[in-house]
């Protein structure tokens, strides 16, 4: 029954994907070795989505020889609110947040690349200290066809250890 419950939890499974504007929590573990570990909680919220013509005009804001997406793909932008918080003392871990913790996939399972050029500022690669909150961009390149696909955020992808499943997000 426990099980049913989780998979029907906003963002823990793709078939039950969050949308935009939905926090989702999560705990990381952070330590090395046989060292104590300490516990963080996480909260991630995709906040905005923008595709195709509005994301390819975000991009060249930011980098105005940015091309146009290849035949048969549109580029996606995500806006992503990222929270780190010890759970107790002494909380002095760091977690290397970065883009590549971030993924995007078609609801088919296939991975999406990263868009070849840099996202708008402020970007997803920072040390997170307790307390720390940032919102930044991440940039894929979807098919054209594709109306759901998703975003998905694993910290192991990082180094960390991530407590449960990825969070899962809807990316439109």
């Amino acid at each position: 029954m426990l099980e049913a419950a989780s998979a029907q939890t906003p963002g823990a499974t793709p078939s039950s994907a969050a949308p935009a504007g939905v926090p989702i929590a999560g705990i990381l573990e952070c330590g090395e070795g046989y060292t104590s570990h300490e516990l963080y909680d996480v909260t991630i919220t995709l906040e905005e989505v923008l595709r195709g013509d509005e994301a390819l005009r975000r991009l060249r804001a930011a980098a105005p020889h940015t091309p146009e997406a290849p035949p048969g793909l549109d580029y996606v932008l995500a806006r992503v609110r990222f929270e780190y918080r010890a759970r107790g003392f002494p909380g002095t871990c760091v977690h290397p947040l970065a883009p590549e913790q971030f993924t995007a996939y078609s609801r088919e399972g296939e991975a999406y690349a990263a868009a070849p050029v840099p996202p708008p500022e402020p970007g997803m690669r920072r040390e997170m200290k307790t307390g720390d909150a940032v919102t930044g961009w991440l940039a894929y390149l979807v098919a054209e066809t594709d109306r759901s696909p998703l975003l998905s955020f694993a910290a192991d992808r990082g180094g960390a250890v991530q407590h449960g499943e990825p969070k899962w997000f809807l990316l439109r």
